[in-house]
């Protein structure tokens, strides 16, 4: 016999998580920048393969998830290293940032070989570096031009 109240804490559970998870306009934007980018380095660096678009396009969206993971986590990381009273902190925090920014091109490099296997293909580690670095970039830019900046909005109210 089911507990009522169990069902409807899952239910409100997978609610938020499903709140949690809203795409957001500039998120589609993002995996388009990252899409044409990633077109680009595809088609003039011969160790950067994709064999379709369609993989291309699941590449990039994956590519979306974990740079967005990687970002927020480096914030937390340099928020800590601000917030910190204690040097050893600020070690241990810097410490943990010299390691996720490495090895989150090995991540990346991973989870692209174990979802894709052969079918895609994106060099090696300086490779997905100045891949990852030119997306990153690209993001940048583009979100300058589509993102409205505070400023904006009150200099015409």
């Amino acid at each position: 016999m089911h507990n009522l109240s169990e069902d409807a804490l899952r239910e409100r559970a997978l609610g938020a998580s499903l709140r949690a998870v809203r795409i957001r306009p500039i998120d589609l934007v993002d995996v388009f920048v990252y899409l044409v980018v990633l077109g680009v380095f595809v088609q003039f660096f011969p160790e950067v393969i994709a064999e379709s678009f369609a993989l291309s396009l699941l590449t990039a969206v994956l590519l979306k998830v974990v740079l967005e993971v990687v970002t927020t986590v480096k914030k937390r990381i340099v928020a800590r290293i601000r917030d910190a009273r204690s040097v050893w902190v600020r070690v241990v925090n810097i410490a943990s940032l010299l390691v996720l920014m490495p090895g989150s091109k090995f991540v990346v490099l991973e989870l692209v070989d174990v979802l894709f296997g052969d079918a895609v293909y994106l060099g090696g580690f300086f490779a997905v570096t100045g891949l990852i670095i030119v997306l990153m970039l690209a993001r940048g830019g583009v979100r300058m031009i589509w993102v409205p900046r505070e400023s904006d909005h009150t200099s015409r109210q």
